[in-house]
């Protein structure tokens, strides 16, 4: 299993040519060539027939010898064959500043935006990015091509840690006034990627989670992946004996005993947290991808992409996605 490279530890330069590289050579055939499983949209190949959707659909795209065949109204979806636009809402708030394996979670953040910009770099399509740092989202223009690619993952690394939250100013936006952003301010339809470890602090509301409900609105107009960024150490504490811990988002720090039953309990309650997060994902109608700093994430994207293009190749029901 390779080692994903260290990106701060390289040259800015050669960090990225080698991310590039390790990216486009273990991808390589996965996604070019098609925008089939990534987007599908107007263009002029036929894709599969479906049941035709009043008010929503064009009736010129009717698929009369299905209609026919089955006396219900069919149209057949086309697949896209011109330049598409993707964006990305990358979470740099403290909390993604963690990590205890081969990488912090905001390097594994850019790796993974480096994934989806490599592949959509090579289609000829244009990536933007909605950057989450400092209390405010920033916004990075949609470009095409290498050298837009390399300034945009450059600009992520060389963007300053920051304190942890709960200064006197308050908390900046949270997750869910990313998104909700990110849904406001691109209103052509495309690939949308969310990545971020989904640990906003913010308290939830009638039973979901706070950004569950911008996510969804988010995902009926475009599809959607949801890219969750974890650490080990968030899911399973060391036999250590007493530490200090402390929160990123929040700047709280606590003295624990990580006993047999603290070690146990943390556990059951992480490993229900993150079923939560990936069920509210799922019910979003957004793709999910779980990468790990402990993890080979180039292969995991891969298993990943090759599930897409799968998924991609069967109809789908309306109202729902992979």
């Amino acid at each position: 299993m390779s080692r994903s490279p260290k990106l701060g530890r390289l040259a800015p330069e050669r960090s990225l040519k080698r991310l590039e590289l390790q990216v486009t050579r273990r991808l390589d055939g996965l996604l070019h060539g098609e925008h089939l499983g990534l987007l599908p949209g107007p263009g002029s190949d036929l894709a599969e027939a479906r049941l035709y959707q009043p008010g929503e659909d064009d009736v010129r795209h009717m698929d009369w010898a299905v209609t026919a065949r089955t006396t219900v109204s069919h149209v057949r979806d086309l697949i896209a064959d011109h330049e598409l636009e993707t964006w990305a809402l990358v979470d740099m708030s403290p909390s993604m500043d963690f990590g205890t394996a081969r990488m912090t979670k905001r390097d594994l953040a850019v790796a993974a935006l480096a994934a989806v910009g490599f592949l959509t770099a090579r289609l000829g399509d244009r990536l933007g990015a909605y950057i989450m740092h400092g209390g405010q989202v920033r916004r990075w223009p949609a470009r095409t091509g290498r050298s837009a690619m390399y300034a945009l993952l450059q600009g992520l690394l060389d963007t300053p840690r920051e304190a942890a939250a709960g200064s006197a100013s308050g908390p900046g936006p949270g997750l869910a006034d990313g998104i909700s952003g990110l849904a406001r301010g691109q209103v052509r339809r495309g690939l949308r990627v969310v990545i971020s470890d989904f640990l906003d602090g913010q308290a939830t509301t009638g039973g979901e989670l706070p950004w569950q409900r911008p996510l969804r609105r988010l995902a009926v107009r475009n599809q959607v992946i949801a890219v969750e960024i974890v650490d080990p150490r968030e899911l399973d504490l060391p036999d250590v004996g007493p530490v200090l811990m402390s929160d990123p988002e929040t700047g709280e720090t606590r003295e624990i005993i990580l006993s047999g039953r603290v070690r146990a309990a943390y556990a059951a309650a992480a490993s229900a947290q993150r079923a939560r997060i990936g069920a509210a994902i799922r019910g979003s109608g957004a793709s999910h991808l779980v990468l790990r700093t402990d993890r080979d994430w180039i292969s995991d994207v891969a298993r990943f992409a090759l599930q897409q293009r799968r998924v991609a190749g069967r109809p789908q029901p309306r109202g729902g996605r992979p």
